[in-house]
């Protein structure tokens, strides 16, 4: 399934139009990679997110062309953001 049909169909993105343009604009990785509108998406690839100021995070659990409302959030896993430690002068983060 492509990754834009896959964001609306699993209701992470309410429109697949939205969806698309955030693909196109990098916004959207697979397992680390930049994905396109077109990229195919399957069970367990991680997606990456970034909206506004962080970055979501989900690892897809299920691919189905159709589901219900109810049934949406079944089909990935938010996976917990990696916890960051500043050093005391602030100019480099690490991941912990």
């Amino acid at each position: 399934m492509r990754i834009d049909k896959f964001l609306k169909v699993s209701r992470i993105i309410k429109r697949r139009t939205i969806a698309n343009d955030v693909c196109a604009a990098g916004r959207v990785s697979i397992n680390g990679k930049a994905a396109k509108p077109s990229t195919e998406v399957s069970v367990n690839d991680r997606i990456d997110i970034a909206f506004g100021n962080g970055v979501t995070s989900v690892r897809v659990v299920s691919v189905a062309e159709t589901v219900r409302k109810n049934e949406a959030a079944e089909m990935y896993e938010i996976l917990p953001q990696p916890k960051h430690e500043v050093d005391s002068d602030y100019s480099t983060v690490t991941h912990v």
